[in-house]
């Protein structure tokens, strides 16, 4: 999702700016591609688990999307009657929400059962690291984009970015405030 979110903020702002209709098209379809993946690699996750794991994906993903799709009826509801002002790009929230709901059922299964959601008790530093390292390069990609977007796009890029690094940040001093006292 690191690799999509990256082409939401850097290649997005450049497709109403960009004139060839090929290139335009290529534009708009390359954040599909990290977003097949990451479903390819759910469906592998979820074949390839035991059936309690199995069980908690699958239930997880089929609330996620029975609430996402209930919001989206209304919502088209809403639109229709003039309720509310709604153009297509709303449609690029639906799947960061049917994974962010995903995410949460999970967990809420997981924590009902005793479980974690963490594959293993003893985590390496590095996914933490590569949050940290994920918003250094935000940071200099919108260092790079001075002058060639506008400010809003410019300062989102840069809040993302920050908030990688301090998300990071945190993680890493929370785990190795875990492996300290785990120690003891």
């Amino acid at each position: 999702m690191a690799i999509y979110t990256a082409f939401m903020l850097l290649v997005w702002p450049l497709v109403a700016k960009t004139a060839s209709l090929p290139l335009k098209v290529l534009l708009t379809m390359a954040p599909i591609a990290p977003v097949l993946y990451v479903i390819a690699q759910m469906a592998r996750l979820i074949r390839n688990s035991d059936e309690f794991e199995r069980h908690t994906h699958l239930v997880a993903l089929s609330t996620a999307t029975a609430v996402v799709s209930a919001l989206t009826f209304v919502a088209g509801f809403l639109a229709t009657a003039g309720v509310v002002k709604l153009d297509g790009s709303s449609l690029l929230l639906v799947y960061p929400a049917v994974v962010f709901c995903y995410g949460l059922v999970r967990w809420r299964l997981m924590r009902s059962y005793g479980g974690s959601m963490q594959c293993e008790e003893e985590l390496s530093i590095k996914p933490f690291m590569l949050l940290v390292l994920f918003g250094v390069v935000l940071i200099l990609a919108a260092a790079l984009l001075k002058g060639h977007t506008g400010e809003r796009q410019l300062g989102f890029v840069y809040g993302t970015g920050g908030g990688f690094v301090v998300g990071g940040l945190v993680f890493i001093a929370m785990h190795a405030y875990k492996r300290k006292y785990r120690r003891e």
